[in-house]
């Protein structure tokens, strides 16, 4: 039995230390074999301090929205570089200063420093808040400046390319294949705008999701081909409005019929804000993140059971 140094922590320091339970400390060494104790001459755990050091980034990490399941197999050096993020100078977000400073960036032509502006406030305000509070009114604010001749395509596009960047990376860390439901994300061909989705699928795979994208434009009979090559719990499309309305609930009932009918159908988007009131069968139409939340959390609970087993 490899005898631990003076200086490891018992079980239960480690938890005042981090945060961190017990139950958790005894899961993630069964399930991601870290942490990984050693033993003292009673047979009881104790953790070096290197281990405790990363444990408490770790922590710190899961905080600002990051799953344990990505983080414990990230290197010492990523961790590091991530934890100094969170502690970088904070950047107030009222009074419109993240919308004043992006534009800034944009008409500077400073992408980098664009990049490292909305990672900051990610780190600050987590994952949800950072697409609700942040993103949606940001993204307003590009579009009336591109609308009024503020800003240039390109410069559009160079915010576009960061926050899908950092919209990928963040569902990349959270991504957990194991996650449910399955949620087949697209858009049908004629909707280019894809963005919308991004930030849900970073919203749902904080809440336990596994996101699988298709990117934009694809045909419905590859929408099934893929939710059943994919077992897909629900299939999620955005419409902006720059889709016909007209098309959208007869593009909606056509997917729903060739789906198999365990699979569910969620539609929103700023196209689908007047149809809310249409009845449509088998199919969720979602005003709102909150709403989309909500229809997470209801199957989530219809298929406890399932989900525990799986």
């Amino acid at each position: 039995m490899n005898q631990p140094p003076n200086s490891a922590l018992s079980i239960s320091a480690v938890e005042r230390e981090t945060g961190l339970s017990k139950d958790v400390l005894r899961k993630w060494e069964t399930r991601y074999g870290f942490p990984s104790p050693l033993r003292d001459s009673l047979g009881e755990r104790a953790y070096p301090l290197p281990q405790v050091d990363r444990l408490r980034l770790i922590k710190r990490l899961m905080d600002a929205g990051m799953r344990p399941s990505r983080l414990v197999n990230e290197s010492d050096e990523n961790l590091n570089a991530l934890a100094l993020a969170s502690q970088s100078p904070q950047i107030s977000s009222k009074d419109g200063d993240v919308e004043k400073l992006t534009l800034e960036k944009l008409r500077q032509q400073d992408p980098s420093g664009l990049r490292q502006l909305l990672y900051r406030e990610l780190m600050r305000q987590g994952i949800q808040c950072f697409v609700q509070d942040t993103l949606v009114p940001l993204n307003h604010a590009i579009g009336e400046a591109w609308a009024c001749g503020e800003l240039s395509i390109h410069e559009e596009h160079v915010y576009s390319e960061a926050v899908q960047g950092l919209l990928r990376e963040t569902i990349a860390k959270l991504s957990d294949s194991q996650g449910r439901p399955r949620v087949l994300m697209t858009t049908l061909p004629e909707e280019q705008h894809g963005l919308g989705l991004l930030m849900l699928a970073a919203v749902l795979s904080l809440r336990g999701a596994y996101c699988i994208s298709l990117g934009t434009q694809t045909p419905v009979q590859d929408i099934v081909e893929a939710a059943e090559a994919h077992r897909a719990d629900v299939v999620a499309l955005s419409f902006s409005n720059a889709y016909p309305q007209r098309r959208i609930l007869p593009a909606l009932e056509e997917l729903r019929q060739r789906l198999d009918g365990e699979v569910e159908v969620w539609a929103g988007g700023a196209g689908c804000a007047r149809l809310h009131t249409v009845p449509v069968n088998n199919i969720q139409l979602l005003a709102d993140l909150e709403q989309t939340l909500t229809a997470m959390s209801s199957w989530q609970s219809a298929h406890q059971t399932e989900a525990l087993a799986g």
